[in-house]
């Protein structure tokens, strides 16, 4: 057993960021050490303020069909079991097993802590796995650029979501996906729209819609792995996943707190907007390593995923931070992540609009 996030989380004090998520906090990292260090199994403990979720979205996105990318080894990347358990449950055990788990945790968020043996205490588990292999695709869409053909831009999106799964409440089994990320989705078709109808850039624009963001970042794991265009003359990505459906920001973020000069250029766009940066108000989330941006930085491409802003222009922060969290408690990765009456995508629009002067001036330009 594991705990989820960084040892700095509670404290805001290490070498880990403070309570900003580094990826050696994400439970993606927990299974992938698990498997190099040969553990049978991996289960990371539940607690809803440093995974960011409540259980809910915990069960919801790991209780239907499972994706990987075919391996020739596969235990290398996973341990044989990999889940989650709650809180509560992994504390009962530790108290039937003598020691006590808020004093082990807190042991555990020391450097020097080595891993505790729970005294007779076994795991039995039993479950069937129907394994297949499938097909599932990135679709590209490319406008050649005038000038500098061989240099690329991209706007990517992913274009999976949760699927088919045990109904809810209402008896409800389809996770529409609507804002996550059906409006990414869209916004990425927009886009392509409005610079097929506008001036050609100099530079290639690539339009990227991935698939299996929400088994791992597969899609875009796999094409920047075995990229079309060379990553060495791509200038950037920028990546929506998620658009604001309701009234307009003031401000606007992206997914993390990286320092990075493709931000600077956003910035200074979003200002001809009257848009001001706001940074992550959520580090501890661990966005950056979320989204699809996220293949792409790690090989040292500039990329980013642009996030609305709480600040509402009808309502101020108090109702933007309502909506945001009240989608988190009842539609992320859930049944109600569809469609509502109350949308307007005015937000989305002038975001668009945002993103879309952005990608001119990266095209247009020999930065």
């Amino acid at each position: 057993m594991v705990l989820i996030n960084d040892p700095d989380f509670e404290t805001g004090k290490g070498d880990f960021d403070g309570t900003g998520m580094t990826y050696y906090g994400r439970w993606t990292y927990k299974y992938e050490q698990g498997a190099r260090q040969g553990a049978l199994g991996v289960l990371v403990v539940h607690e809803t303020a440093p995974a960011s979720y409540g259980w809910d979205t915990v069960a919801s996105s790991n209780t239907n069909s499972m994706f990987d990318v075919v391996r020739d080894n596969p235990r290398s990347a996973h341990p044989t079991l990999e889940g989650w358990i709650q809180r509560d449950l992994a504390t009962e055990l530790f108290k039937q097993a003598g020691p006590d788990f808020e004093t082990l945790k807190k042991q555990a968020q020391t450097r020097g802590f080595k891993p505790v043996e729970l005294k007779d205490q076994r795991l039995s588990a039993s479950y069937q796995v129907k394994s297949d292999v499938i097909t599932s695709h990135n679709v590209v869409a490319r406008l050649e650029g005038s000038t500098h053909p061989n240099e690329t831009l991209i706007y990517s999106a992913h274009w999976d979501h949760i699927g088919v799964g045990k109904p809810d409440a209402r008896g409800d089994t389809i996770f529409n996906g609507a804002l996550d990320n059906a409006g990414g989705t869209a916004a990425l078709l927009e886009l392509a729209r409005g610079f097929a109808k506008g001036p050609k850039p100099e530079r290639s624009v690539v339009f990227l819609a991935v698939t299996a963001e929400e088994k791992g970042l597969l899609g875009s794991e796999f094409y920047a792995s075995r990229p079309l265009y060379p990553l060495e003359t791509t200038v950037a990505v920028i990546n929506m996943d998620g658009m604001n459906p309701f009234v307009p920001s003031r401000d606007f973020g992206i997914y993390g707190t990286a320092k990075l000069e493709l931000l600077d250029q956003l910035k200074t766009v979003a200002t001809q907007s009257k848009l001001r940066y706001t940074p992550d108000p959520k580090p501890q989330a661990g966005y950056f390593f979320r989204s699809d941006h996220f293949s792409f930085t790690k090989r040292g491409v500039p990329a980013l995923s642009y996030a609305a802003g709480q600040d509402w222009e009808v309502g101020g922060v108090a109702a933007g931070k309502a909506a945001s969290d009240d989608y988190t408690a009842k539609c992320y990765h859930q049944q109600g992540d569809e469609w509502k009456p109350d949308w307007t995508f005015a937000g989305a629009a002038r975001d668009l609009g945002v993103l879309y002067a952005l990608g001119q001036q990266l095209a247009d330009s020999r930065q």
